[in-house]
Parts: C-alpha cells; sequence; structure tokens
C-alpha cells in the first residue's frame, strides 16, 4: 500500500500559509510506516515542536490503473473516508526555506491517520461532500468538496500518469484553512457529512 497526498487543494488553505497557487495538482508520498495503527493515539515526536493537523478526504483506490482517462476514474474507488495528514509545520518551513523536499515533516511515522471509510453510493455526488474535525469538541476545520481546485477523479485521473495505482492505495486529496497545532490531551474527531469516522487522542 502507498499513501499519495495532494497539497495546496483547497485556495482558503493556500491563502493561510502564503503559498503559491500551483498550476497542477501539488504530490507527495507517505510510506506504509506513516500509518498510525487502529486506535493507537498519535505522539507528538521528540523532533518537532509545531505539529499541524490536516484532516482531508481519502479514497481508497479498488484495482490497478495506470493512465486512467478521468471519465473512467470514478471507477477505481467505491470507498470515501477521512484522515489527517500530520505534518510537522517548523520542519516544513525549514524545508521549504532551502528548496529541499517535505518527507521528514510530512512522511514520519504515525503521521497519516485513515479513518472508516464509508460506501461511495451512500453520497449523491462526491463533488459536494462536507467534512470536519474538532479539537476537544470545538470545530477547527470545516470544509466540502465542492471547493478543491482538483476533484477526487481528475486527482486520480492526474496521479496514475506518474504512479501505477494499485488495490489498497490510499489518496489524500487536500485539506481546508483552519490547520492548527496539536498538544498533549488533545482529542481530533473527524466527520463526513455529520457521521464520525475518526477519533484521535494526542499525547
Amino acid at each position: 500500500m502507498k499513501i499519495i497526498c495532494i497539497g495546496r487543494n483547497y485556495a482558503n488553505h493556500i491563502a493561510e500559509l502564503q503559498n503559491e497557487r500551483p498550476e497542477e495538482p501539488v504530490i507527495f508520498l507517505k510510506p506504509d510506516s506513516a500509518v498510525l495503527p487502529d486506535k493507537a493515539p498519535f505522539v507528538i515526536p521528540d523532533f518537532s515542536s509545531d505539529i499541524h493537523h490536516e484532516i482531508e478526504v481519502i479514497v481508497k483506490i479498488n484495482k490497478l490503473g495506470k493512465y486512467i482517462d478521468p471519465k473512467f476514474a470514478h471507477k477505481y474507488y467505491d470507498e470515501i473516508g477521512l484522515g489527517i495528514d500530520f505534518t510537522a509545520r517548523d520542519v516544513q518551513n525549514r524545508l521549504k526555506e532551502k528548496g529541499l523536499p517535505w518527507e521528514k515533516a510530512k512522511a514520519f511515522d504515525g503521521s497519516a491517520i485513515i479513518g472508516d471509510f464509508i460506501p461511495k453510493n451512500e453520497f449523491s455526488s462526491t463533488e459536494n461532500i462536507t467534512f470536519e474535525l474538532t479539537n476537544n469538541g470545538q470545530t477547527v476545520q470545516k470544509g466540502n468538496t465542492a471547493n478543491m481546485l482538483w476533484k477526487i477523479d481528475e486527482i486520480i485521473a492526474y496521479v496514475s500518469q506518474f504512479f501505477t495505482l494499485k488495490k489498497g492505495d490510499i489518496i489524500f486529496t487536500g485539506t481546508p484553512e483552519g490547520v492548527a497545532k496539536v498538544s498533549p490531551n488533545d482529542v481530533l474527531e473527524g466527520f463526513i457529512e455529520n457521521k464520525k469516522v475518526l477519533r484521535l487522542q494526542i499525547k
């Protein structure tokens, strides 16, 4: 299994981090060791003092695909869920300043939280899915896939030009605005269309 992540896919998030709006999807990868075991807490790593939560709609690929035509991309996933892309923002900023890759800030052990999946056919449209993240009961991020710069099917088609998609691969589709630092004892909960699909304790 590989984890393919899309950066800068919501205009308001681009603005809050003062990043340049990309002309094509920004792609980075996380290894399978980034997946936090189910029900385990997230332990803030020693190498960062500024870990940010980034809630994202995720999809699970259901069959092998390469050079997928956008009009057929919907056939390559039948489950939709939520994930958290934890980011060591202080580390990332240092790497960006030097023009270096982000892996140390984005792909470290436990940095990918994968919540429960919901069958795609339960959604009226993949282009109008609301989702949110709460921290200790307070909403901190709220988004809708309608606001994506690149929609889910477009992402799958684009990514498949570079990477062969395999059954079980996970695609993180980008985060809306509201990313912020997590602290010990925080409890994060993720909701998709008001259904809770993720809960995580920070230590």
